[in-house]
């Protein structure tokens, strides 16, 4: 037997010698198990979309082809801007949804815009009317004035809901001194009204206006208010210089 070991002896260290060479590459092949949080991270199926982050902001109105839909890109910016300034001082409840009425394009345009800011969707687009001392078919003049019938700019933080003589209706608080902050006062509310209609558009050229109220079209009246009520942000924009100079959250 002893003999019978030594003279396996070289075929037993050769044999060991050619598997301690190949060992490294057997090794190599075995790929490691991924840790939970890396499959959840990176699976495009379960991964959830999470609320847009102030970056992402910027890029909605590129994203949703705004431009296409009619907002001005500057209505836009300076919305953002005031949104930031007043969501930092705490004044906005929902933060996750921005609407902005601008006012450089002609009322027969969908001219109101209901953005989803946390899931970047477009809610609303549609008609919105001015006040009838701010002009026909563009609204060019702006006051803070009772009796004006003008509509007024600026930023508002949408309130409570009633039912007044122009049905569902709700309250806005304008908070730009000097410039919005006599809105309830004036009773400046959004509401309903038939005369934000496409059958005013091809009657007149444009659609009846209201005594400084944002009024929008009937049939969509309730998922409007219902959508942006209690603490959301809404912007009425102009190139009115005189706002535009004098708005303390735009020039902050």
């Amino acid at each position: 037997m002893k003999n019978l070991l030594v003279k396996n002896a070289p075929l037993f260290f050769s044999s060991l010698l050619i598997f301690m060479l190949h060992l490294p590459f057997v090794f190599a092949n075995i790929k490691p198990v991924a840790t939970y949080d890396a499959i959840k991270t990176n699976d495009p199926v379960t991964a959830v979309a999470g609320p847009a982050s102030e970056n992402d902001l910027s890029m909605v109105y590129s994203n949703l082809e705004l431009n296409k839909m009619g907002l001005s890109e500057q209505a836009f910016n300076f919305a953002l801007k005031g949104y930031d300034y007043l969501k930092e001082r705490g004044k906005i409840i929902n933060d996750g949804i921005i609407s902005i009425v601008d006012f450089t394009k002609p009322s027969s345009q969908k001219r109101l815009f209901i953005i989803d800011l946390k899931h970047s969707k477009t809610l609303f687009n549609t008609y919105v009317a001015h006040g009838q001392g701010s002009g026909e078919a563009f609204a060019n003049k702006f006051s803070n004035i009772p009796e004006s019938y003008q509509s007024s700019l600026g930023f508002y933080i949408t309130s409570d809901t009633y039912i007044g003589k122009n049905g569902y209706s709700m309250r806005l608080n304008g908070i730009e001194a000097g410039i919005n902050d006599k809105a309830d006062e004036r009773a400046i509310v959004l509401h309903g009204a038939p005369y934000v209609s496409e059958n005013f558009i091809k009657a007149r050229g444009y659609i009846g206006r209201s005594w400084g109220c944002p009024a929008v079209p009937e049939q969509l009246t309730r998922p409007i208010i219902e959508t942006i009520k209690n603490g959301t942000c809404l912007f009425i924009y102009s190139e009115n210089k005189n706002y535009l100079t004098h708005s303390k959250i735009l020039n902050s």
